[in-house]
């Protein structure tokens, strides 16, 4: 792409361009739909990425909407929410700079984010799930996350299978472990450990029935599965998997979501409740939609933690600015991105 004016910065009044649309973009396949045929998928993508708040956010940074095909579309957004909305530069997200945008800016971020389901927390679509599973992060969303589907289940969520809690071997940052200690945990050095204390907390276990893993000397090649058996509740398995590039990088949540897959023999017609925060819905939904329900024949279905929950006010959690919200619809771009091309590589 060519070069395009900067960001609207504070202090330089723009007038906006687009008028923000208040109404829910809907995701592709979102409530666990089952209909994973490059047709549907596609159209879900493309009613998404066309939709009048991102076209209008697009906009508002000084951009023309790119020209072609969905494909070309997909490319043109990618690059250019990678020259004005990644914050990060391949750093860890609390690394990530913050932006300084004007206040209509601001405002315009959050209105978008808002419609493209980056912001409020949506109830289950089902009452029975065949799996419940819960993503892994920093170690505040570990807490809250696991915490939110003990609440679904004490609450009637109900899951035939099991509740599977999934994590890498990352180490904890000073800040981290900080966290975990304000909240009354204590002891672990990685992400999968924090995980297995949030599930001890929210169940009210000790420790694990059954146990297994392979440590390889390194936690690229490394796994573990730990599994518990709370009275009243499916069983709870706090997983963390190897990485299917472990020269390159630890196992990201793809890795550890394929891995999964393969021990709880993921089935076609089933359907899996997938928990993470708000803002990370549209990018993990679909991601989960390239890595579980293309290859298996699954349903997904997404839901971020409700902060308004009694059980999580309690727990700490980060403030979400307009540069976290930037980053995370680029996210969305980028999983939009891959899903297309899973979708369509046989076409």
């Amino acid at each position: 792409m060519p070069e395009r004016p900067a960001p609207p910065s504070r202090g330089t009044t723009i007038p906006a361009r687009s008028t923000m649309v208040a109404e829910p973009v809907p995701l592709p396949l979102a409530g666990g739909s089952f209909a994973t045929d490059a047709n549907t998928i596609v159209d879900g993508i493309a009613r998404w990425i066309d939709s009048a708040p991102l076209r209008g956010l697009v906009d508002r940074f000084g951009g023309p909407w790119p020209d072609g095909n969905l494909a070309a579309v997909l490319g043109g957004l990618d690059d250019f929410s990678g020259r004005y909305w990644d914050f990060r530069g391949g750093r860890e997200r609390p690394e990530a700079r913050e932006p300084d945008l004007d206040p209509v800016t601001t405002a315009s971020v959050r209105a978008a984010a808002d419609a493209l389901g980056l912001v409020r927390a949506v109830p289950p679509a089902r009452a029975r799930y065949a799996h419940l599973l819960v993503l892994g992060g920093l170690a505040h969303a570990c807490l809250r996350r696991v915490a939110y589907a003990a609440h679904l289940l004490r609450r009637g969520v109900r899951v035939a299978g099991e509740v599977a809690v999934l994590g890498s071997f990352r180490p904890l940052s000073e800040a981290e472990r900080r966290t975990l200690a304000a909240a009354g945990v204590t002891g672990g050095d990685t992400e999968v450990d924090a995980l297995d204390a949030a599930v001890r907390l929210a169940f009210g276990v000790s420790r694990p029935a059954e146990q297994d893993g392979l440590d390889a000397g390194h936690p690229h090649h490394s796994w573990s599965s730990r599994t518990y058996r709370p009275a009243g509740t499916p069983p709870v398995r706090v997983l963390a998997a190897p990485s299917s590039e472990p020269e390159r990088r630890r196992a990201h949540t793809a890795d550890t979501q394929r891995f999964w897959a393969g021990h709880a023999r993921l089935a076609s017609g089933d359907e899996v409740l997938l928990v993470t925060a708000p803002i990370y819905v549209p990018f993990q939904h679909c991601d989960a939609l390239r890595t579980l329900a293309l290859p298996y024949g699954c349903g997904i279905d997404t839901v971020g933690a409700d902060p308004a929950v009694p059980d999580l006010a309690r727990l700490p959690e980060p403030t979400l600015t307009p540069g976290r919200y930037l980053q995370e619809i680029r996210s969305a771009i980028r999983a939009m991105r891959a899903l297309y091309a899973a979708s369509t590589a046989d076409a």
